[in-house]
């Protein structure tokens, strides 16, 4: 894309930029959400999307997913309409249109125990505060599209002793997460109890209501939790720790599954 480079000298460039598309989600015949996503891993993402937003529960509620261009159909074991009206009485005349904010769009704690989420084992895993500072590093290492681009958010799942499971690039942080919640739904992971998520930027409410209904103890972000993700985490007892960079972090929630050796 052709750019103009201010500076020393200024000039006429050519730069690579991120790429934004349009998804349509389909639950078998009818159509359930748009979302501005990059392009790549659709599946997982409707996946993902589709079992954090709490609409099927298991690998096994999925017939087939197709995916054509910008259209994703995830076929069901049964009928759309069985999935759709399990979800609470106020989630099921709210269309889902991006940008989201989880649970169709009401950031609600209470809305979290009745869209399924469950709090993760108590005060287990345990982790080494030395293994959290680390973790920002080997994701970094990780992340090609931003290095072309620096124009995407990344979530990484880890386990307990730091090694990398999985990551992912988009344009949003919630799609990011949603793409490595579907991979682990698709390969019959879930629940992650056992695994760390790490995302870039900030950590919001809808990125706690993901890892819940994922079964992630512990969620680090590179920057600061909202007020409503540390009431999430307090409610339900997960990890939530901020600002992890500089070899510090702060702990909002959960503290003692942190090993402070550090």
């Amino acid at each position: 894309m052709p750019v103009i480079r201010i500076g020393s000298p200024s000039e006429a460039d050519e730069d690579v930029v991120a790429v934004e598309e349009p998804l349509q989600v389909r639950l078998g015949n009818r159509d359930l959400a748009v979302m501005m996503r990059t392009p790549g891993n659709d599946d997982e993402l409707a996946a993902g999307f589709l079992f954090t937003e709490g609409i099927l529960h298991a690998r096994e509620d999925i017939a087939e997913i197709t995916g054509d261009d910008n259209s994703i159909t995830v076929s069901m074991t049964r009928e759309a309409d069985e999935f759709l009206n399990t979800r609470p009485r106020a989630q099921q005349s709210s269309p889902y249109v991006m940008p989201r904010y989880g649970v169709c769009g009401e950031a609600s704690v209470d809305l979290l125990v009745a869209a399924g989420c469950t709090a993760p084992p108590r005060e287990i895993p345990t982790v080494d505060a030395s293994i959290i500072l680390r973790l920002p590093e080997t994701m970094r290492s990780c992340q090609p599209i931003f290095d072309r681009t620096g124009g995407l958010h990344a979530a990484s799942l880890f386990d307990v002793q730091g090694n990398l499971q999985l990551v992912r690039e988009d344009v949003g942080r919630h799609n990011a997460v949603d793409k490595l919640v579907g991979r682990s739904l698709l390969d019959g992971r879930l629940p992650l109890n056992d695994s760390i998520l790490l995302v870039s930027g900030c950590a919001s409410f809808e990125l706690v209501q993901k890892a819940l209904m994922a079964g992630i103890p512990v969620l680090a972000a590179l920057g600061a939790p909202s007020s409503l993700a540390v009431e999430a985490a307090l409610r339900f007892g997960m990890t939530l720790v901020g600002f992890v960079r500089d070899g510090r972090f702060q702990i909002y929630s959960g503290e003692a599954r942190i090993c402070r050796t550090v």
